[in-house]
Order: structure tokens, then C-alpha cells, then sequence
């Protein structure tokens, strides 16, 4: 081709992209000034003007714009009817090249006359696309063929053309940013050339056939699918010669009914056979449109896979990325998404995971018939505006500066046709007038591919066990133990770490984040360790009394005035800890009602200043599963007048180096390493047989909560929420240094094991947050009136020195000021940099901790957290709990040490005469069985006292039918 030809060529394709575009943006122009009755009229005549220009355009041009045209004629889905008309031509009915060309062709590159290679040979092409022509032949042995001839010159008007088709998406970028297409196009660009090579074609043809088992008759797995595709007979770089079927086009709808063909069952399969190479090969056709599928003639017809060109391999963690992409949005995982993306390289310039996970449903979504196009289009536009409205709003932007943002920041290249194959699926779906439930058809094929690995465990993953260095033989016997409980399917992914005489014993971590999630369990991975954040949020009260901030024995209602409400007033902090302030019922309707509740923080703190205790304070011990978290939570922030994170980060996180791996509440960037939380069925069968607990409130259903909670518990708007009771996520030896230094009275351990990788405390602690507002469904049901005037003592408070009077409110950083913010989370005025001095109405006591390596001063601090000694009397004297933490004692009644346990298991301990302290933290809620074995075997082989709670386990681990006792749930 001449350089006068490739100049004419360039001319004509920017021309008509000039002349398409002006007539649409004078169309915008002039419906303004017309009635709403002729609109519609005046956009179906542009459609089809346009539409012409286009088509005449590409059927002059040839070459690349063929392709664009068959991939926007499959897109009955999103354009305009009179597009899909003129451009279905394209499929397969382009002018042919003269007979004498391709004879020409073959002869060059088979090496022999036509004679010599066919008895027969078709003139007349069956079909003629973009990059070559099909002639139906018989072979010299009599066997029936169709032969592939690439046009000449093509190469060099394909690479032309890719020029030409980047500078126009350039153009459009800049003259409507919303519509950036580069990703697309460079990856075209990278691809198309490997189509010009048929032997490469015949490769991939070769693959496909074999990964979908097209000649295995007696493959019965459940993902098989049910296609043919033509056996290769013979390639070089511009001819194939292939095996002839005899076939229906999808276009022919006539010959199709005639044959009794079910399309809905043919495109569903077709489906199938695209979830089975994208999902289970990682090896995929990337161009799945019309002119590419036969139906077989015979019964019972299925369909016939042509065209291998353009095709995609996956690695393999690319691929399972898109199946856990695809799995969280058929479930609503935000934080699975959004994981996800971090897997494959999607990087977003905003937090915002409620738009990701939109953009994923519609990616995703079922595929609509075409008539139904308009309606889609329209509800398309609307989810679009609606998301850019969300983006203008964060970012503060004007009109003109939304239209030109683009949120994503990086697209991995590897997507792209990926995206183009399911856009020209759902095409193909409304072309066929099929409605077809993605969802329900390619599940099987993304489940399978994460999955392939974790029902067996260790059986056949050597990484089961996370490979770092054995710190003692009691770590080398645990590891043994672990493999058998993943053998027995008891584990998904855990995390143990024990500290001995201040020096770490055990840190491992084995299996894998979630069910369908398989990359491996690390010692820097976070768990929702659920009730084991009360422990937590204990410390952080106790250490706020040993920096004489509060008193145990004093009043709530002194510290936090509207907590008097109702006959609260005689409610005092040792109560909150004791589980004796009668308010142990408090939130459980209202989060029965909507559980998301739960998140909001100024709700919950509203409901139990307004909550009514039903019993007097100190006369019973029941278990606060929810309202121990907030009332301790509004205790903390009320006299320390900071917010919750920054006591904790002040009091444990800086001073223990356990940056990154402690968290009530996480930061948006961590997504990667949280677990993912999933429910022992068989375990929570025997749980539901057993009979209420006394120690329990009468609003605890444990079946209830076992059973709601990991769904809850999951989401990322929980994830992301303040709830000191229960949504702790720590990694195991985060948690067991914590205990490690209560155990020996609040000295620090030395730094934690060399052998631990990544280093522990090696993370940013930089938790920042943008405050997110409840929908109008969860507002509608809530009472601010406490709650305002709880802001308001909480904006006196908020570390501004009180004499500042009217200059201190609306400064408070500590909560947002708004009375419908959602959650309580930590927002910009987090810094990096926190300085550890003292609070604002006392003298720094935290600069001598840290200086003299302890967090407490109180020689007398276990009596504190145990109730025991001169604090006694502050608690129930038959209680299980201490001053927050339970008691754990020996199988003979000895008392052995403090901690707390987490519903699913997940759980800290420390024995303070053996100077022991443990921590387990586990995604597969087993109830204790696991911990109890775990915990049991490690106290045998150290040779100190095995606590009840977890020995009693033993029994029924050996005895099938002995009672399965009480599941550790606190």
C-alpha cells in the first residue's frame, strides 16, 4: 500500500469521525428548542444517518474498522436499532477478494498448485471478514474442508489502522473525557497483529478444543461443556485449512426455527464454554461475535466454535482475581472486591467501594433482550451520573472538572479483553433476544477455580503451612496438629501466637483467607476476631484509670451526663466491666430491626444513654455481647475527650510496635490482608441443640447471631465501623503481645522475633477515613435528640482547653459534627504523627511508661483486670468476669489468668503465674473445638495448666456423643 493511499485512508476516517460527531452535538443543540414529541423522531433519523456513514465508511475501508463494526453491530444491548440493522452486514457478508488472488495465496504459501492440494475447491467464499475469506474445498483423500486465505496487504492496513483508530480514541478523550477508551485500544494494539498469523491460530484452536474436551465424549465433570469446534488439518502464516462442519448461522433466525433450534439453550452454552476458558484455562477467544458461532444441524444442535485469533492467557493469579471479582459481586463483598482489585492491578483514585461494587453488578449484570435496549441504556446513564454526582461531591469538583476526572487510576491491560468478551456475549444475548442470568451460569466455573485447592487443605498444598521459621519443638507439634485439622476440613486460615517468659515460642499461620479466596494466611494477615475486641477495649479503660483519668468507682453519668437518663444514674465504670450495669439487653432490638445499626456509632452511643437498665446495678452478672463495647467506647471518649482510635493507638498500638495490625475498625488500604469469615455448618448444628445459657441475656440466640453475623461482620461498611465489642481485627501476634505485656503487669516485651516476616509493626498506622452517610432507610428510624446533645459536651471536650468557651465548638476532630454521619470512623484529622503525652486536664504519665518500657504503673493491675484482691468488691463475687476480662481457671478451680474469647473461636488468654499468654485468631467459626485443641496441646507440652474452658473440649472431640458443653463465645 502507497503512502498516497494510507494518507486518503487517514483523511477519510478522521473526516467522518468529524462529521458524526458535529451532527450529534448539534443534535443536543437543537432538541433543546424542540418538543418533546418530535424528539424521538429527530434521534431515530440521526441513527440512521450516522449509521450509514459509518457502515459505507467501513465497507469501503476494510481491514481493522470490519472488526470495530462486527463488535459494535453485537451491541444491541446499549446502541441504537438502526446501528444493529446496517452494521449486522458486517458478520460475515463482506465484498470478496477476486478467486485469483487467493488461489494466489495458497499456492505461495502451501507450496503447491490448487490441483495438487484440492479435488475441489468453492469460488464463491462462504464468508468474508476484516483479515481473510473462507472457501469450502475437498481434499485429494475426499475429505471436506474449508480453507482460510489472509487478504494481501492486510498486515500493512491493520497496523494502519490501529494508528488511525488510537489517534480518534485520543481525540474523543479530550473532547468528552467520560468517554476514554486508551485501555481498550492498547490492548487491541498489542493483541491484533498476533491475529495475522495463522499458524498461531491454529495453536489456539488446537487449546481450546482440547481444554473444553471437545473430542472426550466420556468427560462427565459438572462444568463440562457441550461444543464443537473444526479439527485443524494443516497452517501456515496467511492459510488454514480446517475440518468443514455443516452449520446454521445465528443470524439466520429462519433457518433456525425451521430446525427446532432452542437459542436461549444454545447462547447459555456458549456462555458456559467462555466461563470454562476464562475461569478454569485462563485461555480464552477474544472475539466471541455472531459471525464466529455455527449451530450443528444434527440433533441435538449444539454450538460451533470458529475463529481462534484473538485470543488471551491469564496467569494464574489474574485469574483467580477475576473469580473472586466476579464471586464478590455476586455477593456483595466490598471488601472481596475491592481485594480483588488490588490482585489484578484495578487501581481506583477514590475510596469508594459502594461505586465499585456498582460498576462490578453492572459488569456483570444479566443481559437484556434487544428491545429492551433503551430502557438499559437509560438505567445505565442514570447509575452513571448518579456515581460522578457521589465523585463531584467528595472531591469538591465543578461541572466541567467531573466530566474530565477519570476515578480510575490504573487498568490492567489484561481486563480489557476480558471486558470486550463479555460486552460482545451480552450483544450476542440481545441479538438472539435471549435473556441470559450471568450470575447463575459462570458461578460454578468461578468457584471452581478458587476452590481447587482449599476443600483438602494440606492434602495438596505444601504452602498450606505459611513457610517461616520454627521458633521451639512445641511450634513444630502444633504445625502437626494444624495439618490434621485441615486434613479434617476444621480449618480455613488461622493464626497462632504464644509468648513464654516474654519471648515469642510460636507465631504461625496457615490455610487461607476466605473460601473464595486462596491466597495463603501470613502472620501480618488481619482476622475479625469478634468478642476478643472486648479485651481490647478493656485495657483501653483500665489504662485510662492508671493515668488517672477516671475512677473505677465513679459515676457514669459524672463523666457522661446524659447516661443519667432513665435510673442510670447509679451505674458506675466497674459495672460496665463486670457486666453487671443491668444493661445487657440494651441494642439488641434495635439491631434486630436492622443490624447495620450496629455501625452507626452515634446511635448506638444515643441508645444507651436512653436505654433503661432491667436490673439495679451489681445484682447480676449477664453477658453484654453488644452493649458492653459502646458503653465502655462512651466512657472512653467522654473522659479522655479524645476519640476511641487515638487511645488506642496512644495507649497499646505505638508503645507495643504493633503498628498495622490492630485495628477496631479498619482503614481504607488494608483490604488485602483482611480474612474473610464463613461458618461451620456441622459445628453450629450441635450448638443449636444445646440448652440456654443462665449467664446469657435473654435477647442472645447464638444460632441467630452464628448465622447472621459472618454476612454482617463481612461487609465492608462494618469492617470499616468502631464497634469496641466486637469488631477488633488483629493478627494473632498482635493480640499475643498485647497479652504478653498484660500478663507481666504492663511491661513491653522485647521486640518481637526476628524470624517473623514481615517484621511486626513494619506497617503504616495512618487509619484515615472520609465520613459516609446512612441511606434514608436507616435514618428513618432513628432519635437524635441525646445524641445532639451528646455531640455538644462531646465538642467541649475535644482536647481544646474549656476556658476557649464559643471558639472551642465546631472544632472537634474526634466526630463528625454532622447528625447523620455513619459509623463512627476515624477521619482526616488522623495523622500519621501522633504525639504520646498526657491528656489535656493532667500530666503526661504515657512519656514515663514508654520511656520505663510499661503501659500500666499499677503494681496491682491483674487484681484490676480480675477483680480480685482489694477490687473485689467491685465485682460479682460468683461471676466469670473480673473488670473485663474473664477469669480462666484450672479444671480444679484454680485460678490461672485473664483474657477473652471471640464467637467462631478466635481468642487471648494469659497465665500470669507462668507468664504464658496466647493468641488464636481463625475465619472458619468453629465455636472453641479448634482453639480448645490448639490451646490444649500447647499447655501440655509447656506443662502448665490447661484452662477449663478449653480441656472440657477434649472429651468431646474424643467422645462423639458426650454433650458438646459451652461453645467459647466469651
Amino acid at each position: 500500500m502507497g503512502w498516497g493511499n494510507i494518507y486518503r485512508r487517514r483523511i477519510k476516517v478522521f473526516t467522518m469521525a468529524i462529521i458524526v460527531y458535529l451532527d450529534y452535538k448539534a443534535l443536543q443543540k437543537r432538541e433543546k428548542w424542540t418538543s418533546k414529541s418530535k424528539r424521538a423522531s429527530l434521534w431515530e433519523k440521526a441513527h440512521e444517518r450516522n449509521a450509514k456513514r459509518v457502515l459505507s465508511l467501513i465497507v469501503g475501508l476494510e481491514g481493522l474498522w470490519v472488526k470495530l463494526g462486527q463488535y459494535l453491530s453485537t451491541r444491541a444491548d446499549v446502541l441504537p436499532q438502526a446501528y444493529i440493522n446496517l452494521l449486522r452486514q458486517l458478520q460475515d457478508s463482506l465484498p470478496p477478494r477476486p478467486f485469483q488472488e487467493v488461489c494466489r495465496t495458497i499456492e505461495k504459501e502451501l507450496g503447491k498448485t490448487i490441483d495438487d492440494l484440492f479435488s475441489d475447491i468453492v469460488k464463491v467464499p462462504l464468508a468474508t471478514a476484516s483479515i481473510a475469506q473462507v472457501h469450502r474445498a475437498t481434499l485429494l483423500n475426499g475429505r471436506e474442508v474449508v480453507v482460510k486465505v489472509q487478504h494481501e496487504d492486510i498486515k500493512t492496513i491493520i497496523l494502519e489502522d490501529l494508528k488511525n483508530a488510537k489517534s480518534i480514541v485520543d481525540w474523543i478523550a479530550w473532547a468528552e473525557p467520560q468517554y476514554d477508551f486508551n485501555p481498550m485500544i492498547d490492548e487491541w494494539c498489542k493483541e491484533a497483529p498476533r491475529e495475522l498469523d495463522f499458524n498461531i491460530e491454529a495453536e489456539n484452536t488446537r487449546t481450546v478444543a482440547k481444554n473444553l474436551g471437545c473430542k472426550n465424549n466420556d468427560n462427565m465433570n459438572a462444568n463440562r461443556v457441550d461444543v464443537l469446534i473444526p479439527e485443524v488439518i494443516q497452517s501456515t502464516e496467511k492459510v488454514l485449512v480446517l475440518e468443514y462442519m455443516d452449520g446454521i448461522r445465528l443470524n439466520d433466525s429462519e433457518t433456525l426455527e425451521a430446525f427446532g433450534v432452542d437459542k436461549q439453550k444454545i447462547v447459555e452454552e456458549i456462555t458456559r464454554a467462555y466461563a470454562h476458558q476464562i475461569y478454569i484455562d485462563g485461555f480464552f477467544n477474544g472475539d466471541p461475535h455472531p459471525g464466529n458461532f455455527l449451530v450443528s444441524k444434527e440433533s441435538p444442535h449444539r454450538p460451533i466454535l470458529l475463529d481462534f485469533g484473538l485470543t488471551k492467557r491469564l496467569s494464574t493469579s489474574f485469574k483467580q482475581a477475576l473469580a473472586k471479582m466476579f464471586l464478590a459481586s455476586a455477593e456483595g463483598d466490598q471488601v472481596a472486591l475491592l481485594s480483588a482489585f488490588a490482585e489484578m492491578g484495578l487501581k481506583l483514585r477514590l475510596d469508594m467501594p459502594e461505586q465499585a461494587m456498582d460498576v462490578a453488578t453492572v459488569f456483570f449484570r444479566a443481559t437484556t433482550p434487544a428491545q429492551e435496549s433503551l430502557e438499559t441504556m437509560k438505567t445505565l446513564a442514570e447509575k452513571r451520573n448518579k456515581n460522578m454526582k457521589v465523585i463531584q461531591e467528595k472531591m469538591n469538583l465543578s461541572e466541567k472538572e467531573v466530566k474530565r476526572y477519570n476515578p480510575v487510576d490504573a487498568f490492567p491491560g489484561d481486563i480489557v479483553i476480558f471486558s470486550r468478551v463479555l460486552n460482545l456475549l451480552r450483544g450476542l444475548s440481545s441479538t438472539m433476544n435471549v435473556r441470559i442470568v450471568y450470575l447463575d451460569i459462570m458461578r460454578p466455573f468461578a468457584e471452581s477455580v478458587l476452590r481447587e485447592n482449599i476443600p483438602n487443605g494440606p492434602m495438596v498444598n505444601d504452602q498450606w503451612i505459611y513457610d517461616t521459621p520454627i521458633h521451639s519443638n512445641i511450634e513444630s507439634k502444633l504445625r502437626q496438629l494444624l495439618i490434621e485439622l485441615g486434613r479434617n476440613d476444621k480449618i480455613l486460615g488461622i493464626q497462632v501466637c504464644a509468648y513464654k517468659d516474654g519471648k515469642v515460642i510460636i507465631d504461625t499461620a496457615a490455610g487461607v483467607l476466605g473460601k473464595y479466596d486462596p491466597r495463603p494466611v501470613q502472620l501480618d494477615s488481619l482476622f475479625p476476631v469478634f468478642s476478643a475486641t472486648k479485651g481490647i477495649t478493656a485495657g483501653m479503660l483500665h489504662w485510662l484509670v492508671d493515668n488517672g483519668k477516671l475512677k473505677l468507682e465513679e459515676n457514669v453519668a459524672n463523666i457522661w451526663p446524659e447516661f443519667g437518663s432513665n435510673g442510670k444514674n447509679l451505674i458506675k465504670v466497674h459495672h460496665a466491666l463486670n457486666h453487671t450495669s443491668g444493661l445487657h439487653n440494651a441494642m439488641a432490638d434495635i439491631v434486630k430491626e436492622n443490624p447495620l445499626l450496629m455501625s452507626d456509632w452515634d446511635e448506638s452511643l444515643n441508645c444507651i444513654a436512653m436505654a433503661k437498665p432491667e436490673t439495679e446495678p451489681g445484682r447480676e452478672q449477664l453477658y453484654h455481647y453488644l452493649s458492653f463495647g459502646w458503653l465502655c467506647g462512651g466512657i472512653i471518649e467522654h473522659a479522655s475527650r479524645k476519640k476511641f482510635q487515638e487511645i488506642l493507638e496512644e495507649a497499646f498500638i505505638h508503645p507495643l510496635q504493633i503498628e498495622g495490625e490492630m485495628y477496631i475498625g479498619i482503614p481504607p488500604g488494608v483490604e488485602s490482608r483482611l480474612a474473610t469469615l464463613t461458618l461451620d455448618t456441622n459445628d453450629l448444628r450441635k450448638v443449636s441443640m444445646l440448652p440456654r445459657r443462665s449467664d446469657l441475656p435473654s435477647s442472645f440466640n447464638i444460632q441467630q447471631l452464628a448465622t447472621s453475623l459472618p454476612v454482617i461482620m463481612n461487609m465492608l461498611v462494618t469492617r470499616r465501623s468502631i464497634i469496641p465489642a466486637a469488631n477488633g481485627h488483629v493478627s494473632a501476634r498482635a493480640l499475643a503481645r498485647y497479652y504478653a505485656a498484660l500478663v507481666d503487669g504492663g511491661m513491653v516485651p522485647p521486640p518481637h522475633s526476628s524470624l517473623s516476616k514481615p517484621p511486626l509493626g513494619s506497617h503504616p498506622h495512618i487509619p484515615k477515613f472520609s465520613p459516609e452517610k446512612p441511606s434514608g432507610k436507616q435514618k428513618a428510624s432513628r432519635r437524635k435528640e441525646p445524641a445532639a446533645a451528646s455531640k455538644t459536651e462531646h465538642n467541649n471536650k475535644s482536647g481544646e482547653n474549656p476556658t476557649q468557651g464559643e471558639n472551642a465548638k465546631g472544632r472537634n476532630c474526634c466526630r463528625n459534627s454532622s447528625s447523620d454521619s455513619f459509623a463512627k470512623l476515624v477521619d482526616d484529622c488522623s495523622g500519621s504523627n501522633i504525639t504520646i503525652t498526657g491528656m489535656a486536664n493532667g500530666s503526661s504519665s504515657t512519656t514515663n511508661q514508654r520511656s520505663s518500657g510499661k503501659i500500666f504503673s499499677n503494681p496491682q493491675i491483674h487484681d484490676a483486670f480480675t477483680g480480685m484482691g482489694e477490687y473485689a468488691n467491685l465485682v460479682k463475687p460468683d461471676g466469670k468476669f473480673g473488670l473485663g476480662f474473664k477469669r480462666y481457671v484450672s479444671k480444679e478451680g484454680t485460678f490461672i489468668g485473664f483474657g477473652h474469647s471471640g464467637m467462631g473461636g478466635s481468642t487471648a488468654y494469659c497465665d500470669v503465674k507462668n507468664r504464658f499468654a496466647i493468641a488464636v485468631t481463625l475465619n472458619k467459626m468453629s465455636f472453641g473445638s479448634v482453639t480448645a485443641q490448639i490451646v490444649d496441646l500447647v499447655c501440655s507440652e509447656l506443662n502448665i495448666p490447661v484452662p477449663e474452658d478449653y480441656s472440657r473440649f477434649r472429651e468431646v472431640e474424643a467422645h462423639s456423643q458426650v454433650n458438646f458443653g459451652t461453645p467459647l463465645i466469651n
